[in-house]
């Protein structure tokens, strides 16, 4: 094989293995990084992994809130109207937050099957729900409540 030819395929294959290691390193990092959505079924029935940050969503129970009152504790339980989960989150929960209304976590779920937040998202009008949240409630055969008229 001529030299330059030598010399022209080395460098090509230099530039494949080094793409090829930047495309792997990025794929690596992503699915680290990846927070898939599960409802409370998924998470009642065993299909949710533990230890591995999650995104968990539904409607909060009405009465289910229950405050801490010597710190920043909440424990809250989220429903899909087939089965429930218990979340327990401690900072200051959004301002929307309500009973009643669709949310999102993100965190891990312990042995018991408690999902322990990091983060509460709530929604951010009376009328946004999550789509998550919305497509696991109409997979669940139930629609979003209509929220209450304030007047």
């Amino acid at each position: 094989m001529n030299p330059l030819r030598k010399k022209r395929l080395i460098i090509i294959l230099a530039i494949l293995v080094g793409v090829g290691a930047a495309v792997g390193l990025a794929l690596s990092a992503l699915q680290q990084n990846i927070n898939l959505f599960y409802t409370p079924t998924q998470i009642a029935n065993g299909e949710a992994p533990q230890d591995t940050r999650i995104r968990a969503g539904g409607m909060v129970e009405k009465g289910s809130l229950q405050r801490s009152p010597d710190s920043l504790d909440v424990k809250f339980v989220v429903t899909d109207f087939n089965k429930s989960v218990t979340i327990t989150y401690r900072g200051i929960l959004p301002d929307l937050f309500r009973e009643g209304q669709g949310i999102v976590a993100l965190g891990k779920i312990n042995a018991e099957g408690v999902v322990v937040a990091d983060e509460v998202l709530a929604k951010h009008d009376e009328k946004y729900m999550p789509p998550e949240v919305t497509k696991a409630l109409k997979d669940s055969g139930q629609s979003a409540p209509t929220p209450a008229k304030e007047g």
